[in-house]
């Protein structure tokens, strides 16, 4: 399977909103998209919890789409919105139903703003990570119906694309966190 699909009838240089988790993990996906898409990278991420490791993370994404001459913008950042639906879910470990809460939140606010911003496809970085399941993630992505923007199905762990996501980040010299952004999988970090 290649890293993502292209739909039928598909034009070359179609806007794509590309949420983004991360610096590290949107640079494998946008090495993939940048030859067929017009590529903006849209950082909407409340599930990350410590304000100071929000902001870090923002900075190294802007770093690197300063490079690579790629739009930044950045949704609302309310960890509010994460810890209500995430509230009855802490035990869960990664992977499990908290992460599909907030994989399913981060994506329909990235459906929204594509839609509402004229974007013709939205997908996510978060397919390269080796702990999400991508299957998910785009069944998500597939489920969210839209008047205008369609959801590009993607697998950016494929082709060693994790792989090539770590690469691309000591060659950025980016920052690379060891959780994924919720004080509870910063947590499970710790202890293991």
């Amino acid at each position: 399977m290649v890293q993502f699909t292209l739909p039928k009838n598909f034009k070359n240089g179609a806007k794509l909103l590309l949420h983004s988790c991360c610096a590290p993990c949107s640079t494998a996906g946008i090495e993939a998209l940048k030859d067929y898409f017009d590529i903006t990278v849209f950082y909407y991420n409340p599930n990350i919890t410590d304000e100071q490791e929000y902001q870090k993370r923002k900075a190294e994404q802007i770093k690197l789409l300063k490079i690579l001459s790629i739009p930044f913008i950045e949704g609302d950042y309310n960890v509010k919105d994460f810890f209500d639906g995430a509230k009855d879910l802490a035990n869960e470990k990664e992977g499990g139903k908290r992460c599909e809460f907030c994989i399913k939140l981060r994506l329909e606010k990235t459906a929204e703003y594509a839609n509402n911003f004229g974007f013709d496809y939205f997908c996510s970085t978060l397919s390269v990570s080796p702990h999400k399941n991508s299957q998910y993630i785009n069944s998500v992505g597939q489920a969210i119906t839209l008047e205008n923007t369609k959801y590009l199905v993607n697998n950016f762990k494929k082709n060693n694309g994790f792989l090539r996501s770590i690469q691309l980040s000591n060659q950025h010299n980016l920052y690379r966190q060891n959780y994924c952004g919720c004080i509870y999988s910063k947590r499970q970090a710790e202890d293991t």
